[in-house]
């Protein structure tokens, strides 16, 4: 397994990138569009979910990235409501809600394997600085 040097480099920012286009996407449509409440809400989170997950990775700490990894796993839950909000008040079809869905649920799936993967790393390194 090859180092990853970038945060551009992990899959989970990658699928949180694709899934945050997609919802800019269907949110830029129809009645969506007009909403700008929620419209404008699951874009901040969506976009909340790579910005954390870069923010975190070029942290000192491993516990750092921990922590700002569990804050984008949880933007993909908000991701996840918002998406019930616009299935239930008629701005996307059932169809878009669950391609959506899934995407959102996918990049959770990744980011809690990340989790684990730097708590793993955590404890053997002792919290020591990471060498990115």
């Amino acid at each position: 397994m090859s180092k990853v040097e970038r945060f551009e480099d992990l899959i989970a920012w990658q699928k949180a990138r694709i899934l945050t286009k997609d919802i800019y996407q269907v949110t830029q449509q129809g009645a969506f569009a007009r909403d700008f409440g929620l419209s404008g809400q699951i874009q901040r989170a969506a976009v909340s979910i790579m910005s954390n997950i870069a923010e975190g990775f070029e942290r000192t700490y491993l516990g750092e990235f921990h922590q700002f990894l569990s804050i984008a796993k949880s933007s993909c839950a908000e991701v996840r409501s918002q998406l019930y909000i616009a299935l239930d008040v008629g701005y996307i079809d059932q169809i878009k809600f669950n391609k959506l869905l899934n995407q959102a649920e996918e990049v959770a799936k990744i980011i809690g394997g990340l989790r684990i993967s730097v708590n793993k790393q955590k404890h053997q390194n002792n919290s020591a600085p990471s060498t990115k």
